[in-house]
């Protein structure tokens, strides 16, 4: 398949523009598609550069379409990656204002904190163990720059993976002794729960998510380095948020996180 630089330079520019007026746009996958998942992902690498040019920091990877359900729904039999930068990191306890982006939905996930660099394109399972430094609870913001998340596969990764912000926990817990895989997981609002899964929901495993991760950034040449953070994928289902939303997820021997969204009059 062929990648038109015109158009992929086209549809970077309309979800910069998304994200800088807070406006969102018409889906891009008209003028990508042809290209393949290359050309999202071309889109996103031009917003990448540009990003990275006017001073942003990348700081990890997030990880998206990890559920098996969801990837049939996009019609895609793989996970998809977006980039972290420092600016979408959010300390627990700072109120987010919903100004800070345009349709946002929260997920709970495990995040994964890299701890040697992983510069090989066939990272092993026991390298990305040993490379683990600890992980935490983390509420992941996401969002979208197209208009009402009528969003297809194209669409979502040339937008980031349709990231926003992130919130991780302040207790780190080392992997000895614990079993990812079977990490319950919920997520509530006023003591309602809003979301519920487990850590196998990441491909079977975060671990087995983030090797996936690895390998695909190492041969895309932007391995991951000491220090990154991986976002390692939803354990339950997105749920909407509102003004003065105060968003708990409690993840069985990882520890909890809070995402506190300021009221309308904040």
């Amino acid at each position: 398949m062929s990648i038109d630089t015109k158009l992929i330079n086209q549809a970077a520019q309309s979800l910069r523009e998304a994200a800088e007026t807070g406006k969102p746009v018409a889906p891009v996958r008209d003028l990508i598609s042809a290209g393949g998942l290359d050309a999202a992902y071309a889109v996103q690498e031009v917003n990448t550069r540009k990003a990275v040019a006017e001073g942003r920091r990348l700081v990890g990877r997030k990880i998206g379409l990890t559920s098996v359900a969801v990837q049939r729904q996009m019609g895609v039999n793989q996970p998809d990656y977006g980039m972290l930068f420092a600016d979408m990191d959010v300390p627990e306890g700072i109120p987010i204002s919903l100004d800070q982006v345009i349709q946002p939905k929260v997920e709970a996930e495990i995040a994964v904190v890299i701890g040697r660099d992983l510069p090989h394109p066939d990272v092993t399972t026991a390298e990305m163990i040993r490379a683990v430094e600890y992980v935490v609870p983390a509420i992941e913001i996401v969002d979208s720059r197209v208009a009402d998340w009528d969003i297809k596969i194209w669409d979502t990764i040339a937008d980031n993976a349709s990231s926003g912000l992130f919130v991780l926990g302040a207790v780190p817990r080392k992997l000895d002794g614990l079993d990812l895989r079977s990490c319950g997981m919920v997520m509530e609002v006023k003591g309602d729960p809003i979301s519920v899964g487990a850590g196998i929901a990441c491909l079977g495993s975060p671990i087995t998510a983030s090797v996936w991760l690895a390998r695909v950034m190492a041969k895309a040449g932007r391995p991951l380095l000491e220090g990154d953070v991986i976002l390692s994928g939803a354990l339950g289902p997105m749920a909407g948020v509102s003004r003065g939303d105060v968003v708990e997820a409690r993840i069985n021997g990882v520890g909890t996180v809070r995402a506190a969204f300021a009221s309308a009059s904040d």
